[in-house]
C-alpha cells in the first residue's frame, strides 16, 4: 500500500532546489524517519571525507517493529521515485538496520545499539545537515507556548 501524503512531500524534497542532489536524498529520508517518529536525526555530510557515500543519516527507533516499518516505508518510497536501494542489513535483527542508497547510507538503530556503535562520535568531525523542524512529524502543529493554548478549552 502507498502512502500518498508521504510520496506528495517527497516528491517537494526530491526537487527543492536549495538540496541538490544527493543531499536530497538525504533530506527525503530524514523526512520519512521523522514522520515515522524515528528519534535523535541527523544527517552527517561526508562530501570532503569518504569514498563510501557523501551522507550518512541516522534515525533511532523505540523497538524493531518501528525500526522495520521506517525502513520498509523509506525503501517503498525511494523505489517510487526512482531511488535504487542497494542493500539492506540488520533487518531481521532490527537493532541496527542499515539502507544503503550508494551515496546516502541510512542507519536505523534501537537506542542501545546507537549508543554501543556510538557513529555519532565516530562522525562528530564531519559537518551536520540543518534539519528543518516541519519534517518532524509534530513539528508543525505543535504548539509553542501557553499563551497558544488560551481559549482552545
Amino acid at each position: 500500500m502507498s502512502n500518498e501524503f508521504l510520496k506528495t512531500e517527497l516528491s517537494k524534497i526530491m526537487s527543492n532546489s536549495s538540496w541538490a542532489f544527493p543531499l536530497n536524498h538525504a533530506m527525503g529520508a530524514a523526512y520519512v524517519l521523522a514522520h515515522y517518529k524515528g528519534e535523535n536525526l541527523k544527517i552527517f555530510d561526508m562530501t570532503k571525507g569518504s569514498a563510501m557515500c557523501d551522507f550518512n543519516v541516522i534515525a533511532t527507533a523505540q523497538n524493531p517493529m518501528q525500526a522495520r516499518g521506517m525502513t520498509d516505508e523509506l525503501a517503498r518510497q525511494f523505489r517510487a521515485i526512482g531511488t535504487e536501494v542497494k542493500s539492506y542489513e540488520g533487518y531481521n535483527s532490527a537493532d541496527w538496520i542499515l539502507i544503503d542508497t550508494g551515496d546516502v547510507i541510512i542507519h536505523v538503530f534501537q537506542e542501545n545499539t546507537r549508543g554501543a556503535y556510538d557513529l555519532d562520535h565516530v562522525f562528530e568531525d564531519y559537518p551536520q545537515a540543518k534539519i528543518p523542524d516541519e519534517f518532524y512529524f509534530s513539528g508543525a502543529s505543535a504548539p509553542k507556548t501557553e499563551d497558544s493554548l488560551k481559549g482552545f478549552f
